[in-house]
């Protein structure tokens, strides 16, 4: 049965289009992403030109301490692992005002400010990128080479600036791995490449993202083209919008408090992270303003 996908999307309040506009003039890209409902999810693969068996595995890890304490100051640490022995890391602080960046850290050819955006909501982040290969990342992961060598020294640096006081790498927990699928797609009536990510969780949970980066200067046209697009092809737009990131850090961080309670229910603790959504950073919320610093 096809979705209906008639029902008015959310859409950014007139109020905070200023704020947005803002933001999207100070960042280096924009990345346009929309959440497609579990319910819905096999119908949208079926009905996009993208071929599942072409998607690239990949394996996502997360490091935080048990209570999510960087997440809750915006702080984001991540490795991961792709196909043929290549990784990469990053050090990412979210929301932040790019206007407010020290200079040093904007010149960084490492760094980059991106405004993600998604029906009824958007976020600025600002990103410090490094390369490892992959065979690091399993090394760190397994204790066999600890976890600040995969990071460079600007990742570190910037890292300090921004996670709370006394919590070293030292003292961060993994969180996963997440598997993940994807998939690059370049619709001929939309012009333009497309990506879908299916995110893998051990409870049998996924999570299906559709998102196309674009430059500042065309994001809105962009958008307008992929909403019209995706409706075309009866991809719903409609509902309830998750983060990737915030998605697998409560699972996989429910999954360690489940494990040192003395009478573990795993079931429940698996529905206690679906149910937590991870959902994006409404308009409303003012995500402008930047995250606490030491």
């Amino acid at each position: 049965m096809a979705t209906d996908t008639t029902t008015e999307a959310p859409r950014i309040p007139a109020e905070q289009m200023g704020t947005l506009l803002e933001l999207i003039r100070g960042s280096d890209s924009v990345e346009l992403k929309l959440t497609v409902p579990a319910e819905s999810q096999r119908a949208t693969i079926a009905t996009l030109p993208l071929d599942p068996v072409e998607a690239q595995p990949r394996q996502v890890f997360f490091f935080d301490t048990p209570d999510l304490a960087l997440n809750r100051a915006g702080v984001v640490v991540r490795a991961r692992r792709r196909q043929g022995g290549r990784g990469d890391t990053v050090v990412k602080l979210r929301p932040v005002v790019p206007a407010e960046l020290p200079a040093a850290v904007r010149r960084s050819p490492a760094f980059n400010v991106e405004v993600d955006a998604l029906p009824g909501g958007f976020v600025c982040s600002g990103s410090m990128k490094g390369r490892v290969t992959g065979q690091e990342v399993r090394d760190a992961v397994g204790g066999k080479l600890p976890l600040r060598k995969i990071f460079s020294r600007e990742q570190r640096a910037f890292y300090r600036e921004h996670a709370p006081a006394g919590i070293e790498f030292e003292s961060l927990v993994t969180l996963g791995p997440t598997f993940i699928l994807k998939a690059v797609f370049e619709p001929k009536a939309l012009g333009r490449p497309l990506v879908a990510e299916m995110w893998l969780y051990p409870d049998g949970s996924r999570l299906l993202e559709l998102s196309t980066k674009c430059l500042p200067e065309e994001a809105f046209q962009v958008a307008a083209e992929a909403r019209a697009y995706l409706a075309s092809r009866r991809v719903p737009i409609t509902g309830n919008q998750q983060t990737k990131t915030k998605a697998a850090l409560e699972f996989f961080a429910a999954e360690l408090r489940a494990g040192e309670e003395p009478a573990p229910e795993p079931a429940r603790a698996s529905g206690r992270a679906r149910g937590s959504g991870g959902r994006f950073v409404k308009a409303s919320a003012a995500p402008g303003t930047p995250a606490p610093r030491r």
